[in-house]
């Protein structure tokens, strides 16, 4: 992705970096074969494996303290089960290597179990399981996720509180992704697209409310394509198609095509998650970050009965507003009385 004129500065550096062995299966991620990999009897084994590349990472770079961003490629589809609903029921499932526990678990499970934050930008389920969160809490540990929103669903996160603000309505939306780098390819296999896809296809119902205005938006029709298409590259290019109608039900649409380095996108999120789950647990804060919601697909949210919240702009109001109340500021409400 980067120009050798950006890289050539700190190739000394880089060359330095040695990869760890990562815990990888094939089957979760079936478009990649790893060969830099851990080895164990058990999952459980390989978690504490990663529990103590953790420790020796911290000692040896002389770190207070770690955030751990997993930046990984997108997992096959996995619903939550029993194996995943009790850390003890979590943890019997890995001494016995079972299936629905995902490579992304394990780093979830050891960052945790380390006491270190945690952020997934994923649509993997990893830590968005009843023992995880239960674990983070109990450990004072902060987590976040899922799925960078960096491409086209940050576009549609923009373009879908517009028109519910002037109540326009939303026939369809047509959503094309073409990548060409390694993130195509893997999202190529149906059952890794299954993950991106339950990550993108929730955004617009949750910010349109249709069961509130049906008149506007019941029964939309919604539609993600990704193409995987190797002359693309590293770029990635989205196309939307947008269906709307406005006053006495006249149709209009609306077309974008966003060519751009989700790379690009994606690093400064990764950045500033770093920071501010850090600022968090340095904080006290714990367990579900909802107010980082504004990095992410698919937000995770504290409490099962609460939906998440999808919307851009509240999103930020939210961030900024968790932000002045660390340090110490009044929250900006935008109510404007004249006495």
């Amino acid at each position: 992705m980067l120009e050798e004129k950006h890289l050539e500065p700190i190739a000394e550096f880089l060359k330095k970096i040695k990869p760890m062995p990562a815990v990888f299966e094939n089957k979760y991620v079936t478009r990649i074969n790893g060969t830099n990999v851990k080895t164990g009897k058990t999952k459980r084994d390989l978690a504490e494996q990663l529990r103590q590349d953790i420790r020796e990472f911290k000692s040896k770079n002389k770190c207070d303290r770690i955030v751990i961003v997993w930046c990984a490629s997108t997992e096959i589809f996995i619903k939550a089960g029993p194996q995943h609903a009790t850390i003890e029921q979590f943890e019997k499932a890995m001494e016995r290597n079972d299936d629905a526990i995902a490579p992304s678990m394990l780093y979830a499970y050891a960052a945790i179990m380390e006491g270190v934050a945690f952020c997934n930008g994923a649509p993997n389920l990893t830590a968005d399981i009843p023992a995880l969160l239960e674990l983070a809490n109990a450990k004072g540990v902060a987590v976040s996720g899922k799925d960078f929103k960096t491409g086209q669903t940050w576009m549609k996160t923009v373009i879908a509180p517009g028109l519910k603000a002037r109540m326009l309505g939303l026939a369809g939306w047509y959503s094309t992704n073409i990548l060409g780098n390694r993130d195509g390819e893997v999202l190529d296999d149906p059952a890794s697209f299954k993950t991106k896809e339950e990550s993108k296809l929730s955004v617009l119902h949750t910010i349109l409310q249709p069961e509130l205005y049906p008149e506007l938006y019941k029964g939309f029709s919604h539609v993600v394509r990704i193409n995987y298409y190797p002359p693309r590259g590293d770029n990635k290019e989205g196309w939307d198609n947008i269906d709307i109608f406005g006053w006495m039900g006249y149709p209009m649409q609306i077309k974008v095509n966003f060519l751009c380095r989700d790379s690009i996108l994606a690093a400064p999120i990764v950045l500033d998650l770093a920071l501010f789950s850090d600022l968090a647990q340095r904080s006290g804060m714990k367990g579900v970050q909802e107010w980082l919601s504004f990095y992410y697909k698919s937000p995770m949210s504290s409490q099962p009965s609460l939906q998440p919240e999808h919307d851009l702009f509240i999103q930020q109001t939210k961030l900024k507003n968790t932000l002045r109340q660390l340090m110490g500021e009044e929250q900006v409400t935008h109510v404007d009385l004249q006495s």
